[in-house]
C-alpha cells in the first residue's frame, strides 16, 4: 500500500475562520480514513503472519503431516521424555521381557575336531592321550551361494504303432534356459518387500548368486507374479467386504508423470492396495470394498457411503493439540483428555470381553463431551451472517474442528458403543507406510501398469506377513503356480 501524505496549509487567523475549520475537518476525516485503512492492513498482515507461523509450527505431532515430513530435527515430545525419565528405561532388554539369543543346536550340519598336539607344560605329544573333556562352540554361517542348474530332458518315444510321443516339461521350464521359481521369488522379494531399487536388486543378484539379470527381466518377473494374483485379489476383496471393521486411507503418488492416488483397505489380517487417477468416490467404487464398519480420517467422500463410520482418534488428538496452543482454547485440552479416557475405558471393556462400554460410563463421557463442546462454541462463535447467506466468513481452525466434533459426535465416540472398533486408524496408516517408502526410494512409477503391478504384489506380501507367513516362501508358491490364499475368518 502506498502511504498517503497530506500536506495542508493552515489559513491565517485573519482569514475566514469557518473556511479554516472546514478545511481542517476535511483533513482530519481523510487522516482518519487513512488510519482506518492502515489498521485494517496491519490486522490482515498480523493474521497472515499468525497463519504462516502456525504452518511452520505444524509437524506430525499436531497435524496430519506424516512423520517423514519432520526431517532430521524431529520435535521433542515432552510427554514421552517425562514417561521415559520416570520409568528410567535403559537401552537393551527390559526387565520382565523374554530374552533372545543365538543358541546351540543339538545336531550341527558339520563337526570339526580340534586336537592339541603337545602338552602345554612338558611338551609331550598328546596323540595317544585320553580325552579329558570337550568344549563345543558352534558357528552359524552361510553356505557358498550360487545358482544350481537343473537340466530337464523330455524324451520322445516311438510306439509300436509308429507314433512318436514326447514327454512334457514342468511349468517353470518354459525356455531352453530360464530362471526358476526360487530366483523369481527372490526378485519379487527384493523389489516389492525390501524395496530395493531395480538397479541395486540386479546388482545383488549378480554379486551374490552370480545371476546377471537385466533390469527389464526383473520388471517382467514382477509383472508375471502380479498376473497370477487375480484369484487372491478377489478373495481378499470379498473378505474385506465381509469384515466387521475395516480401515481406509489414501495417499498421493506419481505414476506415468501424473498425480495418482493409492487407496488402501485393511484389517489386522488383510491388506488391499489400488491406484487410481481420482481420489474420491469414483476410485473407492473401483476398489470394490464396502464393509459394515469403516474407520477413516473424516475425509468428505467417505461420508457418501451408507455404512457405520468411526473417526480416527489419533487425527483428532493432533488437531486438538494444535488448537490448544492458541489463547482462550482450554476446551481443546479437555477434549483431548476425554478422548484418551474413552480409549482407555474401551480397551478395558474389550479386554474383559464386553461388546460395549458400561452404560453409566458412556453416559458420563457423553455428558463431558457435550460440556466441552459448549465451552468451545462459546470461545469460538460462528462467523457473522452476511446478507441472506449464513456463514460466508471462513471459520477458524478451531471453529471447523468444533463443527466436525459436533456433527459427528457418535462417530468420534464409536468405540464406546462397539469395542470391535479401534480408537484410531493406525492400521491403515501402517499399511501405507511401506508404499510411501517405495516412493521415497524410487520417486515415482514410470507407468500406471507398473504401479498396479507393484501394489498387487504388495497386497499379497503384506497380507501374508499379517498371517505370519514367510514372504519368500509365499512368493515361491506364487511362481510355482499355486499362490497362497488367506483362510476365511471364522463366522
Amino acid at each position: 500500500m502506498t502511504a498517503c501524505v497530506l500536506e495542508v496549509v493552515i489559513s491565517s487567523p485573519d482569514g475566514d475562520l469557518e473556511a479554516t475549520i472546514a478545511v481542517q475537518a476535511a483533513v482530519i476525516a481523510e487522516l482518519r480514513a487513512v488510519n482506518t485503512e492502515q489498521a485494517h492492513l496491519i490486522a490482515t498482515l498480523q493474521a497472515r503472519v499468525a497463519e504462516l507461523e502456525g504452518r511452520l509450527g505444524k509437524d506430525s505431532s499436531n497435524s496430519s503431516k506424516p512423520p517423514s515430513s519432520d526431517g532430521l530435527r524431529k520435535p521433542a515430545r515432552a510427554g514421552r521424555q517425562d514417561d521415559e525419565r520416570a520409568a528410567r528405561r535403559r537401552p537393551g532388554k527390559q526387565p520382565g521381557t523374554p530374552g533372545a539369543h543365538l543358541a546351540q543346536v543339538a545336531t550341527p550340519d558339520q563337526v570339526v575336531e580340534h586336537l592339541p598336539e603337545r602338552c602345554g607344560e612338558c611338551g609331550a605329544e598328546l596323540a595317544d592321550a585320553p580325552v579329558a573333556g570337550v568344549e563345543a562352540r558352534q558357528v552359524f554361517d552361510l553356505p557358498p551361494l550360487g545358482l544350481r542348474v537343473t537340466e530337464h530332458r523330455a524324451q520322445r518315444r516311438r510306439c509300436a504303432c509308429g507314433s512318436t510321443t514326447a514327454a512334457g516339461f514342468p511349468a517353470h521350464a518354459r525356455a531352453a534356459a530360464c530362471y526358476g521359481p526360487g530366483v523369481r521369488a527372490l526378485v519379487g522379494y527384493l523389489w516389492v518387500y525390501q524395496h530395493l531399487p531395480v538397479d541395486r536388486a540386479a546388482q545383488l543378484l549378480a554379486d551374490v548368486l552370480g545371476a546377471p539379470v537385466a533390469t527389464g527381466t526383473l520388471a517382467s518377473v514382477v509383472a508375471e507374479g502380479a498376473a497370477g494374483l487375480g484369484g487372491f485379489v478377489e478373495v481378499v476383496r470379498g473378505q474385506l467386504a465381509a469384515a466387521p471393521v475395516a480401515h481406509f486411507d489414501e495417499t498421493g503418488a506419481r505414476a506415468a508423470g501424473k498425480l495418482h492416488w493409492v487407496h488402501s483397505a485393511s484389517t489386522a489380517g488383510l491388506s488391499l492396495f489400488s491406484v487410481h487417477p481420482k481420489r474420491g468416490k469414483v476410485a473407492m467404487d473401483a476398489a470394490g470394498v464396502l464393509p459394515g464398519f469403516a474407520v477413516h480420517d473424516g475425509w468428505a467422500p467417505y461420508w457418501r457411503y451408507d455404512v457405520t463410520h468411526a473417526l480416527c482418534g489419533a487425527h483428532l488428538l493432533r488437531e486438538l493439540e494444535e488448537v490448544a496452543d492458541e489463547p482462550g482454547q482450554g476446551w481443546a485440552a479437555g477434549m483431548a483428555e476425554l478422548l484418551v479416557d474413552a480409549k482407555l475405558v474401551a480397551d478395558r471393556a474389550r479386554a474383559a470381553g464386553a461388546c460395549r462400554v458400561d452404560d453409566t460410563v458412556r453416559a458420563r463421557l457423553h455428558a463431558r463431551y457435550q460440556r466441552l463442546l459448549a465451552d468451545g462454541q462459546a470461545a469460538n462463535p460462528p462467523p457473522p451472517t452476511i446478507g441472506r447467506r449464513q456463514g460466508c466468513a471462513r471459520r477458524s481452525p478451531a471453529g471447523r474442528l468444533l463443527l466436525r466434533l459436533d456433527t459427528h459426535r457418535d462417530e468420534v465416540l464409536r468405540t464406546l458403543d462397539d469395542t470391535r472398533v479401534p480408537f484410531d486408524n493406525n492400521q491403515a496408516e501402517r499399511d501405507l507406510r511401506m508404499v510411501k517408502l517405495q516412493q521415497k526410494i524410487s520417486g515415482c512409477w514410470r507407468t500406471l501398469a507398473g504401479a498396479e503391478t507393484f501394489l498387487i504384489l504388495r497386497s499379497y506380501l503384506a497380507t501374508a506377513r499379517k498371517h505370519r507367513m514367510n514372504p519368500l516362501a509365499v512368493l515361491c508358491q506364487l511362481f510355482e503356480g499355486h499362490p497362497w490364499l488367506p483362510a476365511s475368518p471364522p463366522p
